[in-house]
């Protein structure tokens, strides 16, 4: 098979053209047989291209810190649509863009169209540091004591490539609040920040190990202010820690919240300490000069007109339009249902969004995007352009506003049709409970597996898939969970898990939620309070009946959406990391960042070469380990299991763990790092002439974790 020819690239960067260049060699020689898959999988995950459902195809994420896109990178976005796939953008939780069914041999291709439009896909997935979200009104919420944005670029820009955060044991998921309200959602997050003074000074409220999924946990709180030129010191500092102490084997235990809950929230923080003297920044001033470009800004002279629909034109206005801090101009949400544009939709709202708006567009977690600076007199425009596109619905992030990932549309990890049921539940509310199009009392968000990329444990009213066996069939189920979400002071919530019922069931039990909180609920009562003051129990009992599976029909077997019986079909998620079973590519691995040291070295990027020094001793040392059967989970076991193991044969480099961990004991210089990588030089060639000692030996895939 031949790969996709790719035009010049002299005209990009050089970070991109390298990335470009690579991407293409690499799929070149796993096509031919020269690269392990399992291998070449983790490669081109932190490259953006992520296994899907479909066999042959793949999905394709951008990365888009705080969600902010251009016009013109819309256009891009849906010239590289038509081009390479659907013909379709989804806006995902984290304010990027996917796109499915892509073919491997044009993600290069992509990638370049991307960069041409200053886009990335660099560590939009695997185990590294993903994409940074934002609140979407940050630097026109009228509540926030500044602007954020330039802090989440910074932020972005300085962990992107960087060796800190490459082959971490799982991701790390970092959010900016622009006010107290947490609208950003930080509670859930590995790092959450929102903004406050002291004393004149800016900085931030740091919170650190939240997170969704299947074991979902509130963010603890590291500082209640921390001054704005250490936020990006602590996150790497705490990266060095989760990066040396977590979990890589047990991949349902590899995330920093599960760090922070086995190691104790004040020893975490301890080692964090630990770490400064080897960060190259021990403080990091981020220059708010970067604020994104709003182009032209239209004049708030547009003549009138009348709305195409009055009365979904005041609701548009009462749900959808918010007054920026700076007077005279209007936010405006657009409401995209499921998220989905099509290529020459978006293209159209694009030359709308020129006309009408400034050029600064934020997507949002809920799927949507915020327009910023529309004047006025733009609105009735705005509001006939978008009505024309299909986008002129009102009810953004009210109850009519359904969150759900694609689901078994295209995930291999799908249990459920979120999206079917999504769209089932936001006809339910419009027709059966109209006025909830206004409010914002109960938000739904579904996902469909227990992974949350539906975000459902953040919901007031979440939804994940499942499935429930009756006799020799199965029927697609849905998880519900209740009381999670922000509440209008700003409190995080994780829902409660409360019953399991078929999917076919789902609006009938919302009907009975619903209802139930308007029946009982005292005047005013946030629907979270409600639920905490009634217990969880209360809920069981009010769902018990739709979950009995001996009352199932021949039509609650069928999922949403189906023309056929449910059929339980789960693959395999990408997300985790990968295996390689061979000791000499490992070795290989180790000695590949011997180089990258000493590249960084010249580059004189001291603490990069110190990184990278390091990193290439626990692979040596990982290596020797797996090959006598030694499991490695964690960095800090490899280093003192290689002592235990080896140090009687590796007499000049023990004890190997305090040899090893000298580096952050360090202040990154130029005499130290060279020192340093000396000893990683000759640790690494002493492990490969022990390796050629021994018989070629192939290592079980779980073990290589670490």
């Amino acid at each position: 098979m031949k790969t996709t020819e790719v035009p010049s690239l002299n005209h990009l960067n050089a970070p991109d053209r390298a990335d470009i260049e690579e991407l293409t060699r690499r799929i070149y020689a796993y096509q031919r047989g020269q690269e392990d898959e399992d291998r070449f999988k983790h490669y081109r995950l932190t490259r953006g291209v992520y296994g899907q459902r479909q066999l042959g195809v793949h999905m394709f994420r951008t990365k888009i810190p705080f969600g902010y896109i251009t016009p013109d990178q819309l256009i891009a976005l849906a010239d590289i649509s038509e081009r390479y796939t659907n013909g379709r953008l989804h806006i995902t939780t984290r304010q990027n863009i996917q796109l499915h069914y892509v073919k491997l041999n044009d993600s290069p291709a992509i990638w370049r169209e991307l960069s041409e439009a200053g886009m990335t896909a660099r560590e939009a997935c695997g185990n590294t540091v993903r994409n940074l979200t934002a609140s979407p009104l940050a630097g026109v919420d009228p509540e926030e004591p500044f602007d954020v944005s330039p802090y989440v670029y910074a932020a972005f820009d300085y962990f992107l490539r960087n060796p800190i955060c490459q082959e971490m044991g799982r991701k790390i998921k970092p959010a900016f609040s622009s006010s107290e309200k947490d609208s950003a959602f930080t509670y859930f997050h590995d790092f959450g920040f929102i903004p406050r003074i002291k004393d004149g000074e800016k900085g931030f409220k740091v919170v650190v190990g939240g997170g969704l999924g299947a074991v979902s946990m509130v963010a603890k709180t590291a500082y209640e202010f921390l001054p704005a030129h250490l936020i990006i010191p602590f996150m790497e500092a705490a990266i060095r820690v989760f990066d040396r102490y977590g979990e890589r084997e047990k991949r349902m235990k590899a995330r920093m919240k599960f760090l922070i809950k086995d190691l104790g929230f004040e020893r975490f923080m301890e080692l964090v300490e630990e770490e400064w003297p080897a960060i190259a920044h021990k403080e990091y001033v981020i220059d708010e000069e970067f604020v994104p470009r709003l182009g032209r800004v239209p004049a708030d002279n547009f003549p009138a007109v009348a709305p195409l629909n009055p009365a979904l034109y005041d609701r548009w206005l009462a749900t959808n339009v918010l007054e920026q801090k700076q007077g005279g101009y209007r936010a405006v949400a657009i409401r995209v249902p499921l998220g989905n544009l099509e290529a020459e939709q978006t293209r159209l709202l694009a030359g709308v969004i020129k006309e009408y708006a400034s050029e600064d567009v934020r997507l949002t977690v809920q799927q949507g995007m915020i327009l910023r600076y529309v004047p006025p007199t733009a609105l009735p425009h705005l509001f006939n352009a978008l009505y024309a596109l299909n986008l002129g619905l009102p009810g953004y992030d009210t109850t009519a506003d359904i969150t759900a990932c694609p689901g078994t549309d295209t995930c291999a990890l799908g249990v459920t049709n979120s999206t079917g049921l999504a769209a089932r539940l936001e006809t339910l509310v419009q027709d059966e409970f109209p006025y909830m199009v206004t409010e914002r009392k109960v938000r739904i968000k579904i996902s469909g597996c227990m992974n949350a990329c539906g975000q459902h444990m953040a919901a007031n009213v979440g939804f994940h898939g499942s499935s429930i066996r009756v006799g020799e069939r199965i029927a697609p189920a849905m998880q519900i969970v209740v009381g999670g979400g922000i509440a209008p002071d700003g409190r995080g919530f994780i829902a409660e898990k409360v019953i399991k019922v078929p999917t076919r069931r789902v609006p009938a039990a919302v009907r009975r939620l619903f209802a139930d909180y308007e029946t009982n609920a005292t005047e005013g009562e946030y629907y979270n309070d409600y639920v905490a003051r009634l217990g969880k129990r209360y809920f069981y009992s009010l769902l018990k009946d739709l979950g009995d599976a001996k009352t199932i029909t021949d039509e609650e077997f069928y999922d949403w959406g189906q023309d056929h019986e449910y059929l339980q079909e789960i693959g395999v998620g990408e997300c985790a990391g990968v295996s390689l079973d061979v000791i000499g590519a490992i070795l290989n691995d180790a000695s590949n960042k011997v180089i990258a040291a000493g590249t960084s070295l010249k580059a004189e990027a001291w603490a990069d070469a110190g990184y990278h020094a390091y990193s290439a001793m626990i692979t040596a040392a990982k290596a020797l380990l797996l090959a006598e059967d030694h499991k490695c989970n964690t960095h800090i076991k490899i280093l003192t299991d290689f002592e235990e193991h080896f140090g009687d044969r590796f007499p000049e480099f023990s004890p190997f763990a305090q040899r090893v961990l000298r580096l952050k004991k360090q202040d990154p210089q130029p005499e130290f790092m060279r020192t340093y990588l000396e000893d990683a030089r000759a640790f690494v060639s002493r492990a490969i002439k022990t390796r050629e000692q021994q018989l070629d030996k192939v290592v079980v895939g779980e073990y290589y974790k670490a």
